[in-house]
């Protein structure tokens, strides 16, 4: 078999509002992502600025990833979805009026920014710790395999066409989108019926924030799957450099597809992993991923034509979607589900943290020794660090998900 069981979608209503609500949401999110470096962009004409974008997300995720998943697992995880998607309605509201200004203010873009990592710090852990909870265990990888298809799809979706509107009518239009994207996530969330919280559930507390890291500290396997990741997209994260990059190949509208390619990579990658419920061996397929994903993303910085370069990026994102499969199944198979919301916010912190801050190293690593090098020099270390990593973490390479 080689498709994913879709048959989930049909089966699982509460799994299809899950999914069909955080789609509608990502597609919003990618219009209004992809503006944010535009503008920046446009304002200081530098990859530097737009590489601390990343910055100013990575400081609330930190500190608040470990409360949000400490909060998945005391409260309703819909209501704290609900609540943290309708935060992020507001802040793309005060982005549109910034951008229907006479003179958008730039300091505006980086709070902003940091205000949607505060949203998605506390939205990311419950809706993370949810989806085990709406499937039985051997449906697992499926699940996982659809929600990051349809992730997949927001990602080819959104950039591509944030890129034409952009274009055509300006950053403002594509805020103007995110913004009325709002009311299909809103409602879908509003619609799901989900399992409360444990009786027995503790109250948040740092006790419990602690037990969290301390589980997770105790088990190799899942520090592994942090680790990789962090390393990989903290050395291969390319995306800061994307409005730079566009300019050689035609401008503006070239932004979107450069974002949207890796996506594309990822769902051809998704809809091809029936394949994924034979192999056992997570670890291994982890680090032969993310190594591929360096691999790749070091062509990207070779490429000298568009057609090469989107061909590149495709390829770097099917492996980062493979990846991803990879470490979702290792977590939920040994995470038990009173800890999932803490670990979640751990894991949060290991997925985003490494992007956030590889697109500052991006930014800064263009200015010191120009785009192309900067990118091929990040993914030769991205292949070779994943394998130096997995030899020194030999249960993670080890882990077996039949036993």
């Amino acid at each position: 078999m080689i498709l994913p069981d879709l048959g989930l979608l049909r089966r699982r209503r509460d799994l299809r509002l899950l999914v069909g609500g955080s789609t509608v949401s990502l597609i919003g999110a990618a219009f209004t992502q992809v503006a944010l470096t535009i503008q920046v962009f446009a304002l200081t004409d530098s990859s530097i600025a737009v590489g601390l974008l990343g910055v100013a997300q990575f400081i609330p995720i930190i500190a608040l990833a470990l409360i949000g998943g400490a909060l998945a697992d005391a409260f309703d995880r819909r209501k704290l979805i609900f609540g943290a998607e309708l935060a992020s309605a507001f802040v793309s509201a005060a982005l549109l009026v910034n951008a229907l200004l006479p003179s958008p203010q730039l300091w505006l873009l980086y709070v902003a920014s940091t205000l949607f990592a505060a949203a998605t710090a506390v939205l990311r852990p419950p809706l993370d710790a949810l989806l085990p909870r709406l499937v039985e265990r051997d449906e697992l990888k499926a699940a996982s395999a659809i929600s990051w298809s349809l992730m997949s799809i927001s990602g080819i979706v959104g950039p591509a066409l944030a890129g034409l509107v952009i274009a055509g009518g300006g950053v403002e239009a594509a805020y103007a989108i995110d913004v009325v994207s709002f009311v299909g996530s809103l409602s879908a969330f509003a619609l799901m019926r989900t399992p409360p919280p444990p009786p027995d559930a503790e109250p948040p507390s740092l006790r419990g924030v602690i037990e969290g890291v301390k589980y997770a500290g105790s088990r190799q396997e899942i520090l592994g799957s942090y680790v990789i990741d962090m390393h990989a997209m903290f050395f291969g994260m390319p995306f800061a450099l994307f409005p730079a990059v566009a300019e050689r190949y035609g401008g503006t509208e070239v932004v979107g597809l450069l974002w949207a390619a890796p996506a594309v990579g990822a769902i051809v990658a998704m809809l091809t992993s029936g394949w994924s419920v034979r192999v056992h061996h997570n670890g291994r397929a982890i680090v032969f991923a993310a190594a591929g994903w360096g691999g790749f993303v070091a062509l990207f910085g070779f490429a000298d034509v568009l057609w090469l370069a989107l061909l590149a990026l495709a390829l770097a994102g099917a492996a980062d979607a493979i990846s991803g499969i990879f470490r979702g199944a290792l977590w939920n198979e040994t995470i038990p589900d009173r800890l999932r919301g803490r670990l979640a916010g751990m894991e949060m912190i290991s997925w985003s943290s490494g992007p956030l801050l590889g697109n500052a190293r991006a930014g800064f690593g263009a200015s010191w020794l120009g785009l192309g090098p900067s990118i091929v020099a990040g993914g030769v270390v991205v292949v070779a660090g994943c394998f130096a990593l997995a030899a020194a973490l030999p249960k993670f390479w080890n882990y077996d998900s039949r036993a």
